[in-house]
């Protein structure tokens, strides 16, 4: 029996079935949903091969082999912007007390040398008082020790006398230099002594942390912490990102890595890896991995940004002529033959150009046939 014939017999006996089941219904007025009461089974309908696309003339458009290319495999990784630690100064307050003024803010820029607050503190008025006590001390002492050195030129005291004169001088000198040394650490003019501290910012930077504000503690004694404000450089950061144990391998320390962002797409910074984590994160297997960036004004704290690393051993690759690309909702795809009048759309990874040809990182492989101006082939499914 050929296969038409038994095509035919099998639907006339559907069809004959299917009327049979409809004329029990009407009869019995009832929906028979099944044996068990279930509804009946639904029907599985199977759909085209969405990337395979048919032409009339598969003649009109040629093909090419992609040709070999070696070049380094890259590597893309998600990272978060931070700032170098090395350039992180706390601004501490070393005068306890009541901050009675804040000149400067978190995020503001500031200058070194610029004044951020103002402590009222106690510890001002003791140092300036024994300071002023060092000074009348060093005074009287020098005084003394001149007096013996004038009377023993004279043979009126004795050699231990002036001795005994002139290691109290040397004591009160010590004490002297010791006050002036406190009034400095704390930030107290000795000449215009005021029982308010100013405190300054060591550095030029951006304010990134503010621990204080107006009216509140300020000072180890009173607060628990000496730093008021943190201020880093950001003029450099780091770019922290998770590698996985196997590609660990494709990099090294000094390596250039090129650092996109999603704010700003057309622009790429250049960064070098200062470090690769010795320590491996054991949930996920990968391992910190640290670029440091010079920062145009661009990279934020905290911004996500993607890093691309060149390995240090070359591959094999596909290059194809650019017009055999398509480039479609930020994905790339290529059209090969797939027998008679059909092309299958292949999606791929573009990588750099090289002369008039375009680098295929993945997709396809180098011999691989494919259309070689894929605009025309889409302009004419589009007429169809």
């Amino acid at each position: 029996m050929n296969t038409d014939l038994w095509r035919k017999r099998a639907s006339f006996f559907l069809m004959a079935g299917a009327a049979a089941s409809l004329c029990a219904t009407g009869c019995n007025k009832k929906t028979v949903t099944g044996g068990d009461g279930a509804p009946p089974a639904a029907r599985v309908v199977t759909k085209s091969d969405m990337s395979l696309v048919s032409v009339d003339k598969p003649n009109l458009f040629p093909v090419v082999k992609a040709d070999s290319y070696d070049a380094p495999a890259e590597l893309s990784v998600t990272g978060s912007v931070f700032p170098d630690i090395a350039r992180e100064v706390p601004v501490i307050s070393l005068a306890s007390g009541r901050v009675v003024d804040i000149k400067a803010r978190l995020d503001d820029y500031v200058h070194k040398g610029q004044l951020l607050l103002k402590v009222q503190s106690p510890d001002s008025t003791a140092a300036f008082d024994t300071y002023q006590k060092a000074v009348n001390d060093e005074r009287m002492n020098r005084k003394a020790y001149d007096r013996a050195k004038d009377l023993f030129a004279h043979g009126a005291v004795s050699t231990a006398a002036l001795e005994q004169a002139e290691d109290a001088e040397t004591d009160a000198q010590a004490d002297l230099k010791a006050a002036e040394e406190t009034l400095d650490t704390l930030g107290v003019d000795r000449h215009h002594p005021s029982p308010v501290v100013p405190v300054y910012s060591p550095i030029s930077g951006v304010v990134i942390q503010q621990n204080v504000t107006n009216a509140a503690a300020a000072g180890v004694t009173y607060s628990g912490s000496a730093t008021a404000f943190t201020v880093a450089d950001l003029s450099s950061v780091w770019v922290i990102c998770d590698v996985y144990e196997n590609d660990i391998p494709k990099l090294a320390l000094g390596q250039k890595a090129s650092i996109t962002l999603a704010a700003y797409p057309d622009r790429t910074l250049t960064g070098r890896v200062s470090d690769i984590g010795p320590v491996l994160d054991p949930s996920v297997r990968t391992a910190k991995v640290r670029i440091e960036v010079p920062n145009p004004g661009t990279l934020k704290i905290g911004m996500f940004v993607t890093a691309t690393f060149s390995s240090l051993h070359k591959q094999n690759f596909a290059a194809v002529p650019s017009a055999s690309i398509l480039h479609l909702h930020d994905r790339d795809w290529v059209f090969v033959p797939a027998g008679g009048n059909q092309f299958r759309r292949v999606e791929v990874k573009s990588g750099q150009m090289v002369g008039d040809k375009q680098v295929v990182l993945s997709g396809i492989a180098p011999g691989q046939e494919v259309v070689s101006n894929v605009l025309q082939l889409e302009t004419t499914l589009e007429a169809q």
